[in-house]
């Protein structure tokens, strides 16, 4: 991938990650309990893969109308891999070393969240106790459970970049 092709996909990049730190930052200073909500990660999700799909077309784009599959599936991962790293990083320091005890009161409110489900879904009360007792053992939001998330949303990512690539991809027909 050329030079600049490159860098089109570090800023958008750049910019994904600008943009979902500022929606961390205001959904901690804000109301932590934006974090337990299922259209938050939905909103995260459709403006990460949304720009990731944004930088394959703006490549196109600049390549005249036509990109390969891998330069297609480059430019959306390399946004992808640099915007949810730098959102990773703003959470680690939010929930490891800024406010610890954000993080305590999160995992208390997905246990009780899971609890509430579990009833829902009609679980018994003793396969309920068994599931809080492990869960009680996550921390969502270490060190180490905040890496493996970021890990797991890059392979998530990815498998929708392979697909996106697919759709975007346009090969030149004059070209050998």
């Amino acid at each position: 991938m050329e030079k600049s092709l490159k860098s089109i996909s570090i800023n958008n990049g750049l910019i994904l990650g600008l943009i979902l730190s500022v929606i961390t930052v205001l959904a901690y200073a804000v109301n932590l309990d934006l974090f337990t909500k299922w259209w938050l990660g939905i909103i995260l999700f459709l403006i990460a893969f949304g720009l990731g799909i944004y930088s394959s077309i703006q490549i196109k784009k600049q390549l005249g109308g036509f990109i390969s599959f891998k330069q297609a599936f480059s430019s959306y991962f390399i946004t992808i891999a640099i915007g949810t790293l730098i959102s990773t990083i703003v959470g680690i320091i939010i929930f490891t070393f800024v406010d610890p005890e954000a993080a305590k009161y999160l995992n208390e409110q997905i246990l009780i969240m899971t609890k509430e489900t579990m009833e829902n879904f009609g679980a018994s009360q003793e396969i309920i106790q068994q599931s809080l007792m492990e869960a009680e053992k996550t921390d969502n939001f270490s060190l180490a459970s905040q890496l493996k998330a970021y890990i797991s949303r890059l392979v998530f990512y990815s498998i929708l970049g392979l697909i996106a690539a697919l759709i975007v991809k346009k090969n030149d027909p004059n070209a050998e």
